[in-house]
């Protein structure tokens, strides 16, 4: 079984801002595969379903953001999943605007809910889908990220959100190293 986690805050506050795009692609894969991501458990809305022949775990962490960790950590540890067959999916202000960058392992960089999931499960030897959101030119960066995409940029982001939900479909189905071939950049 996979467990594919996107990350966000909780609450209509932040639906669809920068920093929720990890849930949006959720709500896109929860839409593709019918998956009812509507269960509470785990400090999480969950739904159980498959990609292809996988059985996948569809995570939305209720924690807030820096504590997403949490949340991941109880699934993990019932379910008794490994760490690569865990994918999490979150924004990345390293990485343009309209970009994916699929990884099998690596650092939190500059993401808290990455460094809180790392920091709690002990590894970082886990696929990740990093979705491009860019930096802002100046201003602060929470201001940055918890705001919403402007018009100019809802063609962008409907792409990549779909590119986002071929790509962890890619890494259930076949392998994390052919999404980053496809994917990346």
């Amino acid at each position: 079984m996979y467990v594919i986690v996107g990350l966000g805050n909780p609450g209509k506050k932040y639906a669809h801002t920068r920093h929720n795009v990890g849930f949006d692609v959720i709500d896109r894969l929860s839409a593709a595969y019918h998956i009812n991501v509507d269960k509470l458990k785990f400090k999480s809305l969950i739904g159980e379903g498959t990609i292809g022949n996988e059985k996948v775990l569809l995570v939305k962490p209720q924690t807030f953001m820096n504590l997403s960790g949490e949340a991941v950590m109880q699934i993990v540890n019932y379910y008794k999943v490994p760490a690569e067959k865990l994918i999490v999916i979150y924004d990345d202000i390293d990485t343009d605007f309209g970009k994916l960058r699929i990884r099998k392992k690596g650092s939190a960089g500059t993401h808290n809910g990455m460094k809180n999931i790392i920091y709690l499960l002990q590894t970082d030897l886990f696929p990740r889908v990093r979705i491009g959101i860019g930096k802002p030119e100046h201003g602060d960066l929470k201001d940055y990220v918890l705001r919403r995409f402007g018009k100019s940029e809802e063609t962008t982001l409907d792409e990549m959100l779909s590119r986002a939900v071929e790509a962890t479909a890619v890494i259930v189905k076949e392998d994390p190293d052919l999404a980053m071939n496809r994917f990346n950049g």
